[in-house]
């Protein structure tokens, strides 16, 4: 099978750990119609059938997940070689894949990228938000960025952005002057509230803490978005209580548009993680990262949300 495309075997080991062309297809910049036409290519040139694909699903046939098993390590060893290659180099050069929570995205990484960017010319930078836990490697990225009760023990974690947080509850002057202020966090119950509701449908309790004894609300929504910007503007209205990460609401805070209520029960929890498989050859690109991030001075409190955001 000399004449077998390594490019294709690649596509397909891709395909059969993500389990889906357009979540490669999209990683990769590239049609899900190019993966396509390679998957075909190389099931013609094998003349075996190696993935089951319907509208919903994409699995490996037997014959699939026995190629996979073998050709997994294979493909990581030339991998291996070529990023052997990048170590000659006098920067390196390639691309860093990163999965990251949507706060994340929009409050942990800008202050890093541009720094780490300019000090690697040769490096490429690819960015997906995403606020579920995925197999960062099965899907593709080289590396992801969770809190700490959501990553996986066998992954290497290395601190990046703030390392205390903090979430708070908050809501317009003229809804507590027309309700009242919540003296406990049972009281919330009797309140209008503002939920946020993740891609995956989940709505996360509201979690507080104070001497020892911890209270979970999930209270009924008069608002649910899964963006952020509509929930503040919707509290800032006045249509109930919003509990959010305090960076979210900095400017609501401080003009006094919002106020926060049961400070005494919000406690500090630690900040975000970079994690990625434990490997004897790790890409270049992620390598200058890593060593980026040991280098780079801690930063402030910052008050960054995690990806158990609480509405």
């Amino acid at each position: 099978m000399s004449d077998v495309d390594l490019d294709d075997l690649d596509v397909f080991a891709a395909v059969a750990r993500a389990r889906s062309f357009r979540s490669v297809a999209r990683l990769r910049g590239v049609s899900a119609s190019t993966l396509s036409e390679a998957l075909r290519r190389l099931e013609a040139r094998l003349g075996v059938r190696l993935l089951n694909r319907t509208t919903r699903s994409v699995t490996p046939t037997e014959a699939g997940q026995r190629l996979l098993e073998r050709l997994a390590p294979a493909l990581g060893e030339v991998s291996a070689a070529l990023e052997a290659v990048n170590d000659f180099r006098d920067s390196p050069t390639g691309t860093l894949r990163l999965n990251v929570p949507t706060a994340v995205a929009r409050l942990v990484l800008p202050p890093i990228i541009g720094p780490f960017l300019r000090a690697h010319p040769g490096i490429s930078l690819e960015v997906a938000t995403d606020d579920s836990f995925v197999d960062v490697l099965a899907a593709g990225y080289d590396a992801g960025i969770r809190y700490d009760e959501r990553l996986e023990k066998d992954m290497i974690a290395v601190p990046i952005g703030p390392r205390v947080q903090h979430f708070v509850v908050a809501a317009a002057p003229a809804y507590l002057a027309a309700h009242g202020r919540p003296s406990h966090p049972k009281d919330i119950l009797n309140h209008s509230c503002i939920r946020h509701r993740f891609a995956s449908g989940v709505m996360h309790a509201w979690e507080f803490e104070r001497d020892g004894e911890i209270v979970k609300i999930s209270p009924t929504a008069r608002v649910i978005a899964n963006n952020i910007d509509l929930e503040i503007a919707a509290a800032v209205e006045g249509l109930g209580l919003i509990a959010t990460f305090r960076e979210f609401l900095a400017q609501e805070l401080t003009s006094g548009a919002l106020q926060p209520v049961l400070e005494d029960w919000q406690q500090p929890f630690s900040g975000p993680f970079l994690y990625y498989a434990s490997r004897r050859h790790m890409p270049a690109p992620l390598r200058a990262f890593v060593d980026f991030i040991k280098r780079r001075p801690e930063p402030g409190l910052r008050g960054v949300a995690s990806a158990t955001h609480p509405g």
